[in-house]
């Protein structure tokens, strides 16, 4: 379902999107050429999709064994109950913790599924047993490693908006 807020993108608009989402670091004057603008409408352009929230931030990925982190986890946690206030706790527990790069609430089995970043395995097993484990109505811990990476990118596909030409 889309946001009403953000129905209404033109071809101008998703290039825009799609450009920045690729290459945050481009200049005004560049995104301007590449997408068929003078560089003052282009930047009016990219300030009202920020203002409207359609884009949120901009980041640098940075490589994780480059910054000594070399194991990658996912890890699913099953919970005692779906009370409001065992969910809030979790939540701002887990927000805390430093080595966490995203954490969903789930359908199915399983009620959060972690994206959890570390220097090692016994770095991972601290985290389970000192951090995870001991937040109060944690039942069940599911862990798998991450052997190798085959698709990273946070662009997200937006050929569902606006003209394609």
């Amino acid at each position: 379902m889309q946001s009403e807020r953000n129905a209404d993108f033109d071809r101008i608009d998703r290039k825009i999107m799609e450009i920045l989402q690729n290459n945050a670091r481009i200049s005004n004057v560049d995104l301007a050429h590449a997408v068929g603008l003078s560089p003052a409408p282009c930047l009016r352009r990219v300030q009202a999709l920020e203002e409207r929230g359609v884009i949120q931030g901009y980041v640098a990925l940075l490589d994780m064994r480059s910054v000594l982190l070399g194991v990658e986890t996912f890890i699913q946690v099953q919970m005692n109950s779906q009370g409001k206030s065992i969910l809030d706790v979790f939540e701002n527990t887990v927000k805390r913790f430093p080595g966490v790069l995203e954490c969903y609430l789930m359908t199915g089995d399983w009620d959060y599924m972690l994206h959890v970043v570390a220097q090692d395995l016994d770095e991972i097993q601290e985290f389970l047993q000192d951090n995870l484990s001991q937040i109060p109505g944690v039942m069940r811990i599911k862990t798998s490693l991450a052997v190798r990476r085959v698709i990273r990118t946070n662009s997200l596909p937006l050929n569902h908006i606006g003209p394609t030409k």
